[in-house]
């Protein structure tokens, strides 16, 4: 029988790309969304789509028991289509929710259904000013100012409660600026871009590992170092997907 993994934001960037790579590694996906109008579209990626919003604990906790997934991927977020100051400001409270808030849902539906799994998005970004390249020990800005305290707030909350979960094994994984199909980029953009399929690839090779803990994604640069995924995950920045992503 094929292992169970619940995808929690399966139609976003990173989780259409995400889908097929589990399926294609022998797993059952389910994936959740939020919206009945991508149900179809997850079929036709191979995945049993699950409508379900994060902040209805009750449905939540039902379906995951209903599922029994071995993993649960954390891909949530709540950022608008395209690249707006405005619409990102109005956005930076929503997204900073969820990764608080639905986090500790996910963790508790997860642990209801008999998971042992959780590997979750996070961001390369947050590292308070310090010596580079940032590695995954490197403090986060936790005395940041305004919209970035927001940011750095949400993070945080993320990053501890997946580390620190009882019954579950975390990975914290700090994605650098997506770029690729689906992303605001079409090219490399920021001081750590990471290809969004490369980004959905270190959630696979996470899944087939058994390291837990906190890995930086993103491709070579004097920011944030990758070594600690290239070494314990084996993962390359250079993945490109067969799936018709290209760079």
């Amino acid at each position: 029988m094929k292992e169970k993994i619940f995808l929690a934001g399966a139609t976003g960037a990173i989780g259409t790309i995400l889908v097929p790579l589990l399926l294609d590694a022998g797993y059952a996906v389910y994936g959740g969304t939020r919206r009945q109008a991508h149900a179809d579209g997850l079929k036709k990626l191979g995945a049993v789509p699950v409508v379900v919003d994060v902040f209805d604990t009750d449905v939540l906790k039902a379906e995951l028991i209903r599922i029994a997934p071995v993993a649960v991927i954390h891909q949530l977020t709540d950022l608008p289509r395209q690249l707006d100051p405005q619409a990102m400001t109005e956005a930076a409270q929503r997204n900073a929710r969820v990764r608080s808030e639905g986090t500790r849902n996910l963790i508790a539906a997860a642990l209801a259904a008999g998971a042992t799994r959780l590997i979750a998005q996070s961001i390369a970004w947050a590292y308070a000013p310090g010596t580079k390249p940032y590695v995954e020990e490197s403090p986060l800005d936790v005395n940041a100012e305004g919209a970035r305290r927001i940011s750095v707030d949400g993070v945080a909350a993320l990053e501890t409660q997946v580390l620190q979960a009882r019954g579950l094994t975390g990975t914290v994984l700090r994605y650098g600026q997506l770029y690729g199909p689906g992303t605001w980029n079409r090219e490399p953009k920021g001081t750590s871009p990471v290809h969004v399929a490369a980004a959905a690839h270190a959630a696979l090779l996470s899944l087939q590992n058994t390291s837990a803990g906190v890995f930086n994604i993103t491709e070579d640069n004097a920011e944030a170092s990758n070594e600690k995924a290239r070494r314990v995950l084996d993962w390359s920045a250079a993945f490109r997907s067969s799936h018709g992503v290209q760079s």
